[in-house]
């Protein structure tokens, strides 16, 4: 009987139980970044996952509260929403070595470096990251390709990179937030049964805020700070020249790249496609570097690393290929086992029943419903199982309260669909990790947008701005 009542029953692990796999992962992966730093986590990040999933199995095998159909399921659940991202992290590894090794990003930095004032440069990437990735609908690929592009550009400037990745992100992201032609914001809409229109719109009135203020932060940061670079701009620019064919046509495939995306053609095509354009723009437009086809298929799998005379430069174009993308694959497939295992298990679901049942009040179901975006995108690594558990979970909590369901979607997405990259194992802060080349504990206190939404979430709802008041008071 006592056995009973520590484990739970076979349909119903105990909340204690279920706590546990998750309390290791995040003490583990806490004590791992104390003692080996940030960087460590791509690299024993997969084995304390799996540590944690074999602990879940084993707790619930002694408690004989799982069963081989619902570990299948789980596994069938996770991987459904996780394994696609597996192909497009390798069109994206190819996409940052071809485009770097055609021109397009040396291309763009040189422009960059020429047009755009050092002070603005923080404000206007974050603004000009957000206008594409609206356009896009896509925070991956406004991050993998003018994203790279910003990073070396400000890297020449003198800026952190953390503060650079934090623009970048919190661009990339208000845009994928609030685009229709986004995947995240039409699972949240149709997980919580709104037009998509109506959602959008919706959005708008925590969104525009956190933006607006984040523009405001990335405007002071850059106005007082004192970007001296330790790298002469002109010195670079002579370097990228005599390295680099710098020519407009360059911009050729960043252009055919971005008319595929607004015709709404499939991400993973997409990628391929820009990554193939970028293969052949070496052959054509970058003659000087006298690659062949065998060297450019071996280039695209390792990496690239070019002797320009210039360190800084050096170590600007180079980059890691598909090798370097593995631990990144490494992580995110065993997040989706941790995600699988917590699912099949039954201690998921226990974990989300705990957060609903004492809820009483319109701010404390949003600020709920927030907490468990975020533990979601903790306990499954993936944003988009994360919009389906929160939606499935609180849709009945929202109606019995008298709530409409837009608020539901708009308190999913500033909770999830943001804070994902923020997680140091969930497939979004591996892969924006991996991409910028700064690890997502640096960049997590720049990321202004993505910390903001989830609170203007929370103090939208306690002010009840444009929340009908139906059976319910703050």
């Amino acid at each position: 009987m006592a056995l009973n009542r520590l484990f739970g029953t076979r349909s119903c692990p105990s909340l204690v139980i279920s706590w546990i796999p998750l309390v290791f992962l995040l003490l583990t992966l806490i004590s791992v970044i104390a003692v080996s730093g940030a960087d460590a986590v791509s690299e024993i990040g997969p084995w304390i996952l799996l540590g944690a999933s074999a602990l879940a199995l084993c707790l619930s095998a002694v408690g004989k509260v799982v069963s081989r159909r619902g570990i299948v399921l789980g596994m069938f659940r996770s991987g459904a929403q996780i394994l696609p991202a597996v192909p497009i992290l390798v069109c994206i590894a190819m996409v940052a070595t071809s485009w770097m090794l055609s021109g397009v990003v040396p291309t763009l930095i040189y422009y960059g470096l020429e047009i755009l004032s050092p002070r603005l440069f923080l404000v206007i990437t974050c603004a000009v990251c957000s206008v594409i990735s609206v356009l896009t609908g896509s925070s991956w690929t406004t991050i993998a390709t003018i994203g790279v592009a910003f990073m070396g550009i400000g890297e020449v400037m003198g800026y952190s990179d953390p503060w650079i990745a934090g623009a970048i992100i919190s661009g990339a992201y208000f845009g994928d937030k609030v685009s229709p032609l986004s995947d995240t914001t039409v699972v949240a809409s149709s997980t919580a049964g709104v037009e998509l229109f109506k959602h959008i719109r919706y959005l708008t009135y925590t969104t525009v805020p956190a933006m607006l203020i984040s523009l405001g932060v990335f405007f002071c940061a850059g106005m007082f700070s004192h970007p001296g670079g330790s790298v002469d701009s002109a010195e670079m620019l002579m370097a990228l020249d005599s390295t680099f064919n710098i020519t407009a046509w360059t911009l050729v495939i960043p252009v055919v790249t971005l008319l595929l995306i607004v015709l709404r053609v499939p991400t993973l095509i997409v990628l391929f496609v820009a990554a193939m354009l970028g293969a052949a723009g070496i052959f054509i437009l970058q003659p000087g570097l006298g690659m062949e086809f065998l060297s450019v298929v071996s280039t695209l799998w390792g990496g690239s690393s070019l002797a320009t005379g210039n360190e800084a430069l050096d170590t600007l174009v180079s980059t890691g290929g598909i090798l370097g993308m593995l631990p990144t694959i490494y992580l995110v497939l065993s997040a989706m086992v941790f995600g699988a295992v917590m699912i099949g298990t039954g201690m998921l679901a226990r974990i989300t029943d705990s957060l609903t049942s004492s809820l009483h009040n319109r701010t404390g179901i949003v600020s709920a419903t927030v907490g468990s975006g975020l533990a979601m995108n903790c306990c499954t690594a993936d944003q988009y199982l994360s919009l389906i558990i929160t939606g499935n979970m609180y849709r009945s909590v929202y109606r019995r309260f008298g709530l409409e369901p837009r608020l539901l979607g708009r308190s999913m997405e500033d909770s999830i669909s943001v804070t994902s990259v923020l997680i140091p194992w969930n497939s979004c802060g591996v892969t924006q990790a991996t991409v910028l080349g700064v690890s997502t504990l640096a960049y997590f206190p720049y990321c202004i947008f993505n910390i903001l939404t989830p609170i203007m979430s929370i103090i939208v709802a306690r002010i009840g701005y444009k929340i009908p008041q139906m059976r319910l008071s703050a």
